[in-house]
Order: structure tokens, then C-alpha cells, then sequence
């Protein structure tokens, strides 16, 4: 009898194992590389603001797509400051007018122009008409951000480099969440 149970249970362990190799398993979906909730959060809320900037800009100003814009790094509106969330909100802000198809003068690769490692392209107001001149840039994306407890508030402006005047803006709030952290205290990397 106790070989008839054994072979009863290798018989049960063999059907299950045979069962097993049959059954299908759901599909995995792919971990997407790089786009964790932060990411998706920081990129599309920039690249919707410049939808938004671009939505309102004011149409007797007659803008063209190719004469070229210049983006320059969004600072601290406390201190006017640069900052790595500053750079990489204007690095944002200039590809997604490039894919809207404009033309954005890329400033790092101007021997003419001053780059503060610590601030970025910041232009000030006394040299917008001159660099905008030298470039022949039709306008200026200029814009500031402020920490907050919960929110980082962003303030961006399409100005126009002839005359100074806001052609078009557009405010958002970004979530203060671990990622903006490291941006805002991150400093400048070397």
C-alpha cells in the first residue's frame, strides 16, 4: 500500500508540474526608463505652460515662427538668482518651443554672450535689446519662480525685445515634491 500511495503522490506532483507549464502568465508591462511621477509632473506642467504662452499671445504682434526667440534661466524672485531648477525650467520651456516649431537661440553656445556659471543666461533688462539686437531675437522668455510650503510658483513672459512689452504670460504651480527639492537646493553642479 505504501508504494501505491507513492506513486499516487509522484503521479500528483508530476500532473501539477505538467498544469503549470501550460498556464500562461499576464503580460509585464515595461517599467518606462526615466519617467517616474515626478518627471511627468515637472516636464508636461512646463511644456503645458509654454502651450498656454503661446495660446496667449497677442495677435495684432504679428509673431513668426522662424525669426528666433531667446529663453533665458528663470530665477529665484526673491533674489534674483539662478538656480538648477531655473536652468532646467528654461532647458524645458526652450524645447517645447522647438517643437512647436520655433526657432530658440541656444545662449551657451554664444561666444559674445557673458554666462554666469551660477546663474545661467539671465538678462537683465538693460541688455535684452542688445543681446535681442545681436541675434536679431524677436522676443524674450523671461520668468521667475517663488518656494512655497507645498508649491513652487512659476511666472513666465513672452516679451517683446524691441519695446520691452509682455506679449504674452502665463503663472502654474509646480508640487513641492523631492524632486523640485534637489533642483531648488542642488545649487550649481560641477
Amino acid at each position: 500500500m505504501a508504494s501505491g500511495r507513492k506513486i499516487i503522490f509522484i503521479f500528483i506532483i508530476l500532473a501539477s508540474l505538467a498544469a503549470a507549464g501550460c498556464t500562461t502568465l499576464p503580460d509585464i508591462e515595461p517599467v518606462r526608463a526615466a519617467a517616474g511621477p515626478a518627471e511627468d509632473t515637472l516636464v508636461s506642467a512646463n511644456h503645458a505652460a509654454v502651450d498656454q504662452l503661446l495660446a496667449s499671445l497677442m495677435p495684432p504682434r504679428g509673431f513668426n515662427k522662424s525669426q528666433p526667440i531667446i529663453v533665458a534661466t528663470l530665477v529665484n524672485v526673491d533674489n534674483l538668482n539662478g538656480s538648477r531648477l531655473g536652468r532646467v525650467l528654461s532647458e524645458q520651456i526652450a524645447t517645447r518651443l522647438t517643437m512647436k516649431g520655433f526657432s530658440v537661440i541656444e545662449l551657451k553656445l554664444r561666444d559674445n554672450i557673458f554666462i554666469n556659471e551660477k546663474e545661467g543666461e539671465l538678462l537683465l533688462s538693460r541688455k535684452i535689446k542688445d543681446i535681442s539686437l545681436n541675434h536679431n531675437a524677436q522676443a524674450v522668455v523671461v520668468g521667475t519662480y517663488a518656494e512655497s510650503s507645498g508649491y513652487v510658483y512659476v511666472t513666465v513672459k513672452m516679451v517683446d525685445s524691441t519695446d520691452g512689452q509682455v506679449m504674452a504670460a502665463h503663472d502654474y504651480a509646480l508640487p513641492l515634491d523631492a524632486n523640485i527639492r534637489s533642483l531648488l537646493r542642488g545649487g550649481v553642479t560641477n
